[in-house]
């Protein structure tokens, strides 16, 4: 990266002076200042005999002199536009509550310490700290956990000042630790880039030691079991993922090569070791296929558990045994069991046939005899799997929403935890009879508590860190039907005592997309819309796991235009039922979810007033040529458009090439950063170059484009910029659908 990516964002002198006007003609939703002009370069290409122009291909050099220019102009113009109201001062007040706040990482044992991830409230990046272990090494049960106090007083292993790497923008974070606790591999990632560097340290010494994996993307990296080197993971843009070790006392160059050869660009490798014989690899094709193997340590003589099914199959070993949880013949998933010991690592007669898929009323078939059933599809779709003090906790979501069912390890039914309503949940154990239940949801910062497992009984454990209080708001859930009939269900957040009447600002969220669920979660800019007075949605979308297997491909390749039409029908809804109306209608979504309003702001634009698109996929006809991008496995959720029937989806919905003169498109905030090296930043930058020249609204479109910020390490901004950050999104939001700062709001 040159140095010309660092650069900080700076204000025009003649935007300064135009704070004194702006608050008065934004909050009357008056006339706006003009964007900066940006240069059209005629260009156009022909792709499977369509030609598309793009005048903006000049903006896709990031390091050119004359991108860095349009940088900074646009930086400029968000700033006159977004202003100085009194809305933006008191959004970065109440969202430094809710943001900054003290930031745990889970501990990892280290002989007689235990090491974790610490940010206390008001530090910008977190260290990595230490403290004596809660039990002793060789103690023969675990007890519970002792919480760890924010305010602490703990030995700081390593600090972001102790890196030297002349940036303020180093995250840290701890990989793994050695058997016996005495080294330690840590990670650097610098901004918001997927890149790490991995180093190791000496614990003792508390200096790093000669070994490190280069910036790359460094995937995974654990210690062998019996201390003599490390495994780790690489993926390359080109050639794929690969996984080495390295033996402690060797040469580097003397890596060996331990799996990974032909495995190409579009999957990703996992690998644990699961004793001092074998390794258990899984390789994710996209997001709808994976395959098992067993790799014999020292031989690296791979044997295929399953391969080349349709179907996805994800691994959670305990106490000698490999549960699988698996969509194959069951589209809500079910859990099952494999006998490693009728594996044999090696043999060329233990791969299972390939079948073809199944479908939910089909019989289950296991793909080999060393397979059993354990749990069986249910009516709700299986999420996580857990063993706790001898039994199996099941995490499923029931519309939208966790349950926590509990079976013996045989698979019969053993009752259920406790969960409350619209609220989202995970369980991990904590010792002998003991487990941490985590809970969360839109009003609901999170929140965890110690579980007896035996009485039910619940202490909190860590209380929840943002000053919310979720009393006096209601969240409800309702149900929506898409344009092709297609029920689905939505979030709705507002005060007590709020009547629908078609006033109200609203703000809507959604997904839809890469088998993920939008599962109730706390989300400080929401609660921040609550409190202003503003109605907040959230719509479950085809493309998500909300559903299943099923409602997921409903929503992938050539079915991806469900998805913008069910988010679109959301808001119609929302419209029709009193809960908004254009002029006051705002939607945000980041990443797929830039993509799915960006898409949605094409096709409707008379639907909203205002759209926060953030570290958006906006040009998916190219997606393919972006081969730089940390993923190319979205060509295998989107489609891929050097394949022709691909590339005729791609052109329905791909928002860049959508864009048209002369079309009234709501007002539009674009946020994006130099590492982003997931989705490449170049597309927000055209799509803002495209946007402001076509519309005739007469509506803002700007874009905030910072130079560390990027899709890792939430946005990869230390605290007091990523509240800045926020904080302009939200007085964007609130001055274009006319809500105020309130009075007084809960925390004052």
């Amino acid at each position: 990266m040159t140095p010309s990516c660092r650069r900080s964002p700076r204000l025009h002198p003649r935007a300064a002076i135009a704070f004194l006007l702006l608050p008065a003609f934004v909050a009357c939703g008056g006339d706006y200042p003009p964007p900066p002009d940006t240069e059209r370069i005629p260009f156009a290409e022909t792709l499977h005999g369509v030609e598309f122009e793009d005048p903006y291909r000049w903006l896709e050099d990031q390091d050119s002199p004359e991108t860095r220019a349009f940088i900074d102009r646009q930086n400029e113009y968000a700033e006159l536009i977004v202003g100085e109201p009194p809305e933006r001062e008191w959004a970065r007040r109440r969202l430094r509550e809710l943001i900054d706040t003290p930031a745990v990482g889970a501990p990892n044992k280290a002989g007689e310490h235990e090491l974790f991830t610490l940010r206390r409230a008001g530090e910008e990046l977190a260290s990595i700290v230490r403290r004596p272990a809660t039990a002793p090494e060789d103690a023969e049960e675990d007890g519970p956990p002792v919480p760890i106090d924010p305010a602490g007083d703990y030995e700081v292993v390593i600090g972001p000042a102790d890196l030297d790497l002349g940036s303020d923008y180093a995250h840290l974070g701890i990989v793994a630790v050695s058997p016996d606790g005495g080294q330690m591999l840590y990670n650097v990632r610098i901004g918001g880039e997927d890149e790490t560097t991995v180093r190791l340290r000496d614990l003792e010494q508390n200096v790093d030691l000669d070994f490190e994996m280069p910036r790359a993307l460094n995937d995974q990296a654990f210690f062998a079991k019996d201390g003599s080197g490390i495994y780790y993971m690489v993926r390359d843009r080109t050639e794929g993922s690969r996984v080495r070790f390295h033996r402690f006392g060797t040469d580097r160059a003397d890596d060996e090569l331990v799996f990974g050869e032909g495995i190409g660009p579009r999957s990703f490798v996992r690998a644990e070791q699961l004793d001092e014989a074998r390794l258990l690899v899984g390789v994710q094709h996209g997001w709808a296929r994976s395959d098992l193997y067993l790799v014999e340590i020292g031989t690296w003589r791979p044997t295929p558990i399953v391969e080349g099914l349709d179907a996805r199959f994800n691994t959670h070993y305990a106490d000698g045994r490999l549960f699988v949880r698996t969509n194959l013949g069951a589209p809500l998933n079910r859990l099952m069991e494999i006998d490693l010991d009728r594996t044999a690592v090696g043999s060329p007669g233990a791969a299972p046939a390939r079948q073809p898929p199944t479908g939910a009323s089909a019989a289950r078939p296991a793909p080999g005899s060393n397979w059993r059933e354990v749990v069986p599809e249910a009516e709700d779709v299986l999420q996580g799997v857990s063993v706790i003090d001898g039994n199996l906790y099941l995490t499923y979501l029931h519309h939208v929403a966790s349950r926590i069912r509990v079976f013996e390890m045989d698979g019969t039914p053993a009752g259920e935890v406790e969960v409350p309503e619209h609220h989202n949940a995970s369980i991990r154990g904590a010792g002998e009879g003991k487990a941490l239940l985590s809970l969360a949801s839109y009003l609901q910062p999170p929140v965890t508590y110690l579980l007896d497992l035996e009485t039910g009984e619940r202490t909190v454990f860590r209380e929840p860190q943002a000053p919310f209080d979720g009393d006096g708001y209601v969240l409800k859930q309702v149900r929506y039907t898409s344009k092709d009939g297609t029920s689905a269900p939505m979030y709705i957040a507002h005060r007590e005592g709020f009547e629908p009447d078609g006033t109200a600002p609203a703000l809507l969220n959604g997904y839809g997309g890469f088998n993920v669920s939008l599962t109730p979660r706390f989300n400080p800019l929401a609660a921040l819309w609550l409190e202003a007075g503003g109605v907040y949605a959230v719509a479950t979308l085809r493309g998500g796991s909300e559903y299943g297997e099923e409602w997921h491909q409903a929503g992938m390749l050539h079915n991806k235009q469900n998805v913008f039409d069910d988010f679109i029908s959301a808001g119609e809804w929302l419209i029709a039922e009193g809960y908004s109306d254009p002029d006051r209608l705002a939607i945000h979504g980041a990443s797929n979810g830039g993509l799915l309003v960006g898409a949605s702001l094409t096709q409707r634009p008379d639907l909203y007033r205002a759209v926060l698109c953030g570290f958006p996929e906006l040009d998916l006809i190219r997606f393919y040529t972006f081969t730089e991008a940390n993923n190319m496995p979205a060509l295998l959720e989107y489609g891929d458009g050097e394949i022709p029937d691909q590339f005729e989806s791609l052109r329905g919905f791909s928002p860049y090439q959508a864009i048209r003169d002369g079309v009234a498109y709501p007002a539009v905030m674009l946020t994006q950063g130099d590492l982003d090296t997931r989705v490449p930043p170049l597309q927000a930058r055209k799509v803002a170059a495209r946007l402001q020249a076509a519309t005739s609204s007469g509506l803002p479109v700007i874009m905030r484009y910072h130079p560390y910020a990027g899709h890792a390490a939430s946005r990869g901004l230390p605290m007091s910029e990523r509240v800045e950050f926020v904080a302009a999104e939200a007085t964007f939001l609130l001055a274009q659908t006319g809500l105020g700062a309130p009075e007084a709001v809960p925390g004052d």
